[in-house]
């Protein structure tokens, strides 16, 4: 039981629950706490079970930790009597009953997990076959079935993938490789293309190899598409052939047999029509692709001056390149893990370095600290250090001679106080004999008082609840009856409103007839009506001499800038006249500016 206390608290202790419990906290726990404990550990599992057992009745609790439990296939040990104990001090909050789930629970949480997660969607809703009977009902469970079948399938692949062969280093391989690969392209692309800009008219030449790329692709593009419409007339004329042979069944019924031969020598004349046009296009496909490779072997004797490989030579010199390939393969893999060992050695080297260096400083630090710095390097210190052995061997010798005195000492007061504490040891035990059963008793007195306080205190739950209930009814009625109230009032003053409206309407006199909303909105419209009307003419008016008057501000705008024009040379005139005017002031002359 040690043991699994230990385990339980241990485990608790760490992600991701750190409770940061000891020994002696965990024992003291009381029975709520205890199982707060266990539905924080269920929640871990399964999420839905985060609740916090204050605010949850003791009823719905004990369900909803069984049937989880029950989920999870938790096995308590024992007969069905053992089972309703089970029940009860799961209620209660017994320890013997919660340490073995918690125990159980902690040993496989990962493993858990995952099986609550699968029992959301393969824990099978049981539907009673009346129900089945309806259509609806009936395929909507069939849906239900298919789609969870579905999902036992994605889940199984999902699985089989993860614990398929992949590694992250295979795949950093594969990659590394084929990167290696694009760059050798990348090289050979630039080479060709130095190959191709040493010739002359390499430019007309790239722009006619395009071309003829744009060309094959239309006219696979064509093939395709006459193939298909090829394939749809083959259709039609099986189509027309089965409806002729109808046709002649329908109105040959006579001549039997020779209507019959009629047919099979229509339909065997068609197939040799239909065979001799396949026929031909295959010789003009053939004939063409003959062209086609001839260009194409001219124009690589232009480039490289080699021949295009045929046949078995093509496939020896493919069968090449891969095993070079697999080759190339090996070695880089043979190099990748060289490469992996001699960092993994480097880091050692570095890691013993360190080591190295750090024993060192401890060496020195614990030499300091002892006085003995430089012990390793200097004859002198080990001589004072020998010298001083001696002196502490003299004084060990001393002190033993003291120690061996001072034990008789002790062992006389010993004995003599082992003789004066005989009595009270007796009494002693006497008291701890006493301490035993009252210990006892009040270990069974805390169970009553536990069980006693936990039914008070599912009781005050209920009432708490209860009393919660009639305060939201009470709110509810009371927000029901001020809204009810608001209501009528509106009600009320609306109903004032088209009252007074209709004693006004009713009413013979004029002055009490202009005052009645019907009559002021009809008054209202006529003159927003006729205001609209104004504003029509207006703008009508405005559009006609729209035209003219913009005419005429830009004759104004022109007879403005023609002024300021005038005003400027005007002005530029006076100045230029008043340089150079003389002024003559006591026989000196002055030139003004």
């Amino acid at each position: 039981m040690s043991d699994q206390i230990k385990f339980i608290m241990d485990s608790l202790n760490k992600e991701p629950f750190r409770k940061n419990y000891n020994l002696i906290t965990f024992d003291s726990l009381e029975p709520m706490q205890l199982l707060q404990v266990l539905s924080d550990v269920l929640a871990e599992i399964d999420p839905k079970q985060l609740v916090d057992i204050r605010e949850e009745m003791p009823e719905q609790t004990a369900k909803r930790m069984l049937s989880l439990l029950g989920i999870l296939k938790y096995k308590p040990s024992g007969n069905a009597t053992d089972m309703s104990t089970f029940r009860q001090g799961l209620v209660i909050g017994s320890k013997p009953v919660i340490y073995p789930v918690l125990h159980w629970l902690l040993q496989r949480t990962n493993e858990l997990k995952k099986r609550a997660y699968l029992a959301r969607f393969l824990i099978k809703l049981e539907v009673p076959s009346e129900f089945l009977q309806d259509e609806t009902v009936a395929d909507t469970n069939k849906q239900y079935e298919e789609l969870m079948e579905a999902f036992k399938t994605l889940h199984k692949e999902y699985e089989q993938l993860k614990t398929s062969g992949f590694s992250t280093a295979e795949i950093r391989k594969d990659i590394s490789a084929m990167e290696e690969e694009k760059d050798q392209l990348i090289k050979r692309v630039e080479h060709l293309k130095k190959r191709v800009e040493t010739a002359q008219n390499h430019q007309w030449m790239l722009k006619i190899a395009r071309q003829l790329r744009v060309e094959k692709e239309k006219e696979e593009y064509l093939a395709q598409q006459k193939q298909e419409q090829k394939n749809q007339i083959n259709e039609i004329n099986t189509e027309i052939n089965q409806l002729i042979e109808k046709k002649m069944m329908r109105n040959e019924p006579i001549e039997g047999k020779l209507s019959l031969y009629r047919q099979q020598a229509s339909i065997i004349s068609r197939k040799k029509e239909a065979k001799a046009e396949e026929l031909q296009e295959t010789k003009e496909k053939l004939a063409s692709l003959e062209r086609e490779a001839s260009v194409k072997r001219n124009q690589t004797r232009e480039f490289d001056g080699t021949e295009v490989l045929k046949g078995d030579e093509f496939k020896r010199y493919v069968n090449k390149l891969r095993s070079k390939s697999t080759d190339f393969k090996k070695k880089h893999q043979i190099i990748a893990e060289l490469n992996a060992e001699f960092g993994l050695l480097q880091r050692t080297e570095e890691l013993l370095k360190q080591r190295h260096e750090n024993i060192q400083q401890q060496l020195q630090t614990i030499e300091e600290k002892k006085g003995i710095s430089g012990y390793s390097y200097t004859q002198e210190e080990l001589e004072r250090v020998s010298a001083l052995k001696s002196e502490v061997d003299e004084m060990k010798g001393r002190t033993l001679d003291d120690m061996s005195e001072m034990v008789k000492k002790l062992y006389s007061l010993v004995s003599e106080k082992k003789s004066a504490l005989a009595s009270v040891i007796k009494e002693l035990r006497q008291l701890r004999q006493k301490c035993q059963e009252l210990t006892q008793e009040c270990d069974e007195k805390k169970s009553q008082y536990d069980s006693c306080a936990a039914g008070l205190e599912s009781n005050r739950s209920k009432l708490e609840q209860e009393v919660r209930r009639l305060r939201e009814e009470c709110l509810q009625e009371e927000s029901r009856y001020h809204y009810t109230n608001c209501m009528i009032k509106n009600l009320e003053v609306q109903l004032h409103r088209a009252t007074e409206e209709m004693k006004a309407y009713i009413s013979s006199d004029q002055q009490e007839k202009r005052k009645a909303i019907r009559e002021q909105y009809t008054k209202n419209t006529a003159e927003q009506e006729n205001l609209g009307k104004k504003l029509r003419e207006k703008q009508k008016v405005v559009r006609e001499s729209h035209g003219p008057n913009m005419k005429q501000a830009k004759m104004w705008r022109d007879l403005e800038q023609l002024m300021e024009c005038k005003k400027q040379c005007f002005l530029k005139q006076q100045s230029q006249t008043s340089i150079g005017q003389v002024i003559q002031e006591g026989g000196e002359d002055r030139l003004i500016l």
